[in-house]
């Protein structure tokens, strides 16, 4: 069992800390994309600074990322305390990867990821309540930051009697604090909360 666990430990580390954004921005543009638009190796400044198919890739493989953690410990047996261990080193390992100098992105879709391996769900709520979201605010970090407040309540809703709705609200805490900084920084472009929150256009950026 042991084994087990570091194998699963390990592998959810690796898994997580693949730079994809970081890759493509290299060999589509031969950029760092840490240095570009927000500095994030995340989805949206995939978008912003490489294209829309660029950023899809990135978001698919940062959601395998963290589902892949957990559904691993999982296929081994292992308890459901381990499985989200395994999706929080998975985030851990995207926000600090080995490769980069510990200089990753945030964490938000690795952790969607682990949080759908628990809560399947999720899709089928918590995307229409983004794209409504978007639709209205037009700022997609925020759309999706608002819309993941979402995975603890519908853990606690479909799964009562199990520790889901709390390993989804650690999930999203992790994405959450990391954006702090980059909040503030929105702030300081846009002049006011006012903009950071609703946009004149989703091509708009701070």
């Amino acid at each position: 069992m042991v084994w087990k666990i570091v194998l699963v430990f390990v592998a959810a580390y690796l898994m997580g800390s693949i730079p994809t954004a970081y890759i493509l921005g290299k060999l589509v543009k031969g950029i760092d994309i840490r240095t570009v638009g927000s500095h994030n190796m995340g989805t949206m400044n995939t978008v912003y600074t490489i294209g829309l198919w660029a950023g899809i890739v990135v978001l698919i493989f940062d959601l395998a990322k963290g589902a892949g953690a957990v559904l691993l410990a999982r296929y081994l047996g292992l308890s459901d305390i381990i499985q989200f261990i395994a999706g929080i080193i998975a985030i851990l390992g995207h926000n600090y990867p080995v490769w980069l100098k510990f200089k990753g992105g945030k964490g938000g879709a690795t952790a969607i990821g682990a949080t759908s391996a628990f809560l399947p769900q999720i899709w089928f709520i918590s995307f229409p309540i983004f794209l409504i979201l978007l639709l209205i605010l037009r700022t997609p970090t925020i759309s999706y930051g608002i819309a993941m407040v979402t995975f603890p309540i519908l853990g606690a809703i479909f799964y009562p009697e199990t520790n889901i709705w709390w390993f989804t609200l650690i999930y999203i805490l992790i994405p959450y604090l990391s954006y702090i900084p980059r909040l503030i920084e929105m702030r300081k472009k846009g002049g006011s909360w006012k903009h950071v929150f609703k946009r004149d256009s989703v091509k708009d950026r701070f």
